[in-house]
């Protein structure tokens, strides 16, 4: 197995106080900086060069995805504009981030709130597995916050030479020929309209969407719909004591009265817990659902108190449709979050960048105009590398969320140092773990058996309560 060394952390940004000064105008013309492109194309299309100008491209959201897509194109030679509503978006997410994604993305530490080195699955009757037992010693999961981790990176597009807006897309006109502008109708916020901002409209060659799961985008492009769950979290201080438990361990809870079909988690930030839950069959319920976890961990949360409240859908699955002719989706847009464990921040920044690069190979650095053919070498490029992740996990999800006696079975495996070596090391570098013939062996029997003694535990309770 490869492992992350010292190196892949080379170059790790010490301090991310630095101020972003975001502009609040921007010129017809989305003249940007001249910036040489980090990335080297090859590419020979039949599109047209473009005369006196580069190519335009717009990227709706300022998540991981549209951060990540900006800052790409800007650095590839894209006129680049990255247009987000609310610059401190605290969405009701777990923040869990790979180890991967440290190196790759070149995170700087500061914004990494906690490095997670063990993690306790819970199950409904409440036994505990610890997990973690396999981590190496430089390994962890990195918690970070929503509005930290955003924030950075939609600065570090801004410095590459992308313009940001502070306002809300609206709509969009689509082109009547092949290579004619898509228009934007958006309302700028400049802090001197007031909360009504100001209608403006700007012309461009290509649209990145990374809206979220209620993406306008998408419904520009009729992008389809897809099941999504609601996710509820509440960040809670807690005293400083019952800090320190937390301080390197995460805890996922397990059950119905959780979660019909997902999990409760306790995960730790900066100097609070966040404690959630989600669903995708019983949404009416997740209120309920939240009261319970937070009884699960009651007792290691005793004394704390709520400071903030947060809801948020996310997507189950992939848009029916992702891209139109010069408009691609990316990151929950697109329906990028993972069944099981209910992933989406790797996978959204990771498809910004891919579809960024794909414009800027197409483009040659911006110099040539795209079409649909270039933005489908993304899709392409993205299914081959993570659909079967997404699938293995929704048969997990069918497999042991289904009943309690089957999550049972699921904690109980979750013991195996087989299992916790080839699901971090899947997690941590997003590749699929290469394992062993005999422990897959061993690991299939071990499960039919878990499978079956929770069966048989759930058939005498019933006796019992006949």
């Amino acid at each position: 197995m490869a492992t992350v060394t010292l190196k892949s952390f080379t170059g790790l940004r010490q301090s991310s106080t630095e101020q972003t000064n975001f502009v609040s105008h921007v010129p017809s013309s989305l003249s940007l900086p001249q910036r040489r492109s980090s990335l080297r194309v090859t590419a020979a299309r039949s599109t047209p060069k473009l005369s006196n100008r580069k190519l335009r491209v717009a990227v709706i959201g300022g998540g991981p995805a549209g951060g990540a897509a900006a800052e790409t194109l800007a650095q590839g030679g894209i006129e680049t504009v990255l247009i987000e509503r609310k610059m401190d978006n605290c969405k009701p997410c777990g923040g869990a981030i790979p180890l991967c994604m440290v190196g790759e993305f070149n995170l700087p530490l500061d914004i990494i709130d906690r490095r997670v080195t063990k993690m306790k699955m819970i199950s409904p009757s409440n036994i505990a597995v610890d997990i973690g037992r396999t981590l190496k010693e430089h390994e962890y999961i990195g918690m970070v916050r929503r509005e930290v981790l955003d924030a950075y990176l939609r600065e570090r597009a801004e410095k590459s030479g992308a313009t940001v807006i502070n306002g809300l897309f609206l709509k969009m006109d689509h082109p009547e020929n092949w290579d004619s502008p898509y228009t934007l109708h958006y309302t700028e916020y400049d802090g001197k309209t007031g909360s009504t901002g100001t209608k403006k409209t700007m012309e461009v060659d290509a649209v990145i969407g990374a809206d979220g799961a209620n993406s306008r985008v998408a419904k520009s492009i009729d992008a389809g719909d897809y099941d999504y769950a609601i996710a509820f979290q509440e960040r809670i201080r807690i005293p400083d004591d019952k800090m320190t438990y937390y301080e390197d361990l995460a805890e996922m809870y397990v059950g119905d009265d959780v979660s019909p079909d997902f999990y409760g988690w306790v995960f730790p930030k900066c100097d609070h817990v966040a404690v959630g839950t989600g669903t995708v069959t019983h949404k009416g319920d997740i209120k309920k659902f939240q009261l319970a976890t937070r009884n699960r961990a009651k007792d290691k949360i005793l004394g704390g108190k709520i400071i903030r409240v947060e809801a948020h859908p996310i997507p189950e699955h992939p848009r029916p449709r992702r891209l139109s002719k010069r408009v691609a989706l990316v990151g929950d847009a697109a329906g990028y979050v993972t069944k099981c464990s209910g992933e989406g921040i790797y996978f959204a920044a990771k498809s910004g960048r891919m579809c960024a690069e794909a414009i800027v190979e197409g483009s040659q650095n911006g110099k040539k105009m795209i079409d649909e053919g270039d933005l489908r070498k993304y899709l392409e490029k993205w299914d081959k590398t993570y659909l079967p992740t997404y699938r293995v996990l929704d048969v997990l999800q069918k497999v042991f969320y289904r009943s309690n006696p089957a999550r049972e079975a699921f904690v109980e495996m979750c013991a195996d140092e087989y299992v916790q070596k080839m699901t971090f090391d899947s997690y941590l570098y997003k590749r699929v773990a290469p394992g062993s013939p005999l422990e897959d062996i061993k690991l299939a029997v071990n499960t039919i058996g878990s499978l079956v003694r929770a069966n048989a535990l759930r058939r005498e309770i019933e006796k019992l309560n006949v």
